[in-house]
């Protein structure tokens, strides 16, 4: 996410941080720039104007002219006012602090994700905060809609409300509310229908459901990938039917942001979940502190420490430590990595939280770097007996076509598979011979081969 404007952001920064100094013009040559880079990365204008406005005040006075790095000061100022645009410190819950059962009205266009968004939401409330939720289907616009969401309802371990034939939406939404409050649920959360298009009855229809639900939460599901539309489509919906939070939905594929960046000066209405994914457990809560990281290429280890402590194993990543403590590594180990990696979703969104992994963004991206390519190997070493597995080194060409027939891959990615292998087994033997006082020394570059030996990778 944000790739673009990331990139373009990083190369002004660059330049400013290699100065030793900073003149007036450098900084306003500067926030020419970055005004170019929010435009192109399709933020509103007005938004655009009021934060160039802002940051200019800031970075053209003399503490910061003057200062030992500027450069780094102008980064900072920047950082504080993409913080500003995005919402403020710290992330915007959804509101349960209401009498049960929860009323949350979930609004949209059609195709914004918005059935599924209820869906990860149930999910993210049953996990996270150990609420009971009912979901509640009220589109009777789209064929198969109420089925659908009875489907990831069950996907998601929650209850759905039975499907009665021919009720009009407020009916709906009725019955839920009485179903929740009669079978003692904690939150009810109904998924109205969606348009193409914003029209009357479509807010008048939302409008009659708010008015019989009289919901805690009205969440508006807008697709990040739309742009300027999705600002429009989230200032009618405010107007209309008064909106008090936001999801974003394709996060993950929307290299430009622009609309995450408008969302809250346009509309008021702060940003609460992303969307990062087509699982319904790939939703997180919307942290302006960590986004704005993010665009400035400074990483987001918060996050990344998040979602490993939610997704690895502890007590199997503490096993594999002890043994690749002791030396000992072999292709079970590996897989058992492996699979501990692929948990955490799609690698260039994990790689993303690194700090400075922008610059080499293209780079990760030609390689191919992706958690189906783990998955492979994952596969491969499934297909090998456990001698196989425990001594790599009897894989002899017999040997590797069985596997490679069995995983149904073929004998080329075998061989890659078990260089890779040798490479990393190789480190963890050097880690061990040289103790934790040789790495200390040596650091990182101790575990790396020679000049004019192999590079690990």
């Amino acid at each position: 996410m944000f790739d673009a404007l990331s990139g373009k952001l990083s190369d002004v920064f660059d330049r400013l941080r290699r100065r030793g100094t900073l003149s007036e013009s450098d900084v306003i040559d500067a926030m020419r720039e970055i005004r170019l880079a929010l435009l192109e990365a399709d933020v509103a204008l007005p938004v655009v104007r009021d934060f160039i406005a802002k940051v200019r005040l800031q970075a053209v006075g003399a503490e910061v002219l003057k200062a030992v790095s500027p450069g780094q000061q102008v980064v900072k100022i920047v950082h504080d006012a993409l913080v500003e645009a995005l919402g403020g410190e710290g992330a915007t819950p959804i509101n349960l602090n209401a009498a049960a059962p929860i009323p949350i009205l979930m609004v949209g266009l059609q195709g914004s994700g918005k059935t599924t968004t209820s869906a990860k939401i149930a999910l993210y409330l049953k996990d996270k905060q150990r609420k009971k939720v009912l979901l509640a289907s009220l589109d009777t616009q789209r064929p198969a809609a109420q089925l659908q969401l009875a489907q990831l309802a069950e996907h998601a371990g929650v209850v759905a409300l039975p499907i009665i034939r021919g009720e009009a939406p407020v009916q709906i939404a009725r019955r839920a509310m009485d179903t929740g409050r009669r079978e003692s649920f904690d939150v009810v959360i109904l998924d109205t229908a969606g348009r193409l298009a914003i029209d009357g009855p479509l807010m008048d229809e939302v409008k009659a459901i708010r008015a019989v639900a009289e919901p805690v939460e009205t969440l508006l599901v807008v697709d990040a990938m739309t742009g300027q539309d999705a600002l429009a489509t989230a200032s009618a919906f405010k107007e209309a039917v008064g909106v008090t939070g936001i999801i974003m939905t394709r996060l993950d594929g929307d290299a430009r942001g622009g609309a995450a960046l408008s969302m809250r000066a346009v509309t008021g209405a702060p940003i609460k979940l992303i969307g990062v994914g087509e699982k319904l457990d790939a939703l997180e809560s919307f942290h302006p502190e960590r986004i704005a990281g993010r665009i400035l290429g400074m990483g987001d280890i918060v996050s990344l420490v998040e979602r490993a402590s939610e997704n690895v194993d502890q007590e199997k990543a503490e096993k594999l430590a002890a043994r690749m403590a002791r030396g000992k590594f072999d292709l079970e180990d590996y897989a058992e990595q492996l699979k501990q990696i692929t948990k955490m979703g799609s690698l260039s969104g994990v790689l993303g939280m690194l700090p400075g992994v922008g610059k080499i963004k293209q780079q990760i991206s030609d390689a191919n770097l992706d958690t189906t390519v783990f998955k492979r190997q994952v596969a491969i070493i499934a297909s090998m007996t456990r001698a196989e597995r425990q001594n790599p080194a009897i894989l002899k060409a017999s040997r590797k076509k069985r596997v490679a027939a069995g995983s149904g891959t073929s004998v080329q990615e075998i061989n890659r598979l078990l260089k890779q292998f040798d490479q990393i087994a190789d480190m963890m033997k050097r880690a061990h011979k040289l103790g934790q006082k040789g790495l200390a020394r040596g650091g990182l570059g101790a575990l790396l081969p020679q000049s004019g030996g192999r590079r690990p990778f």
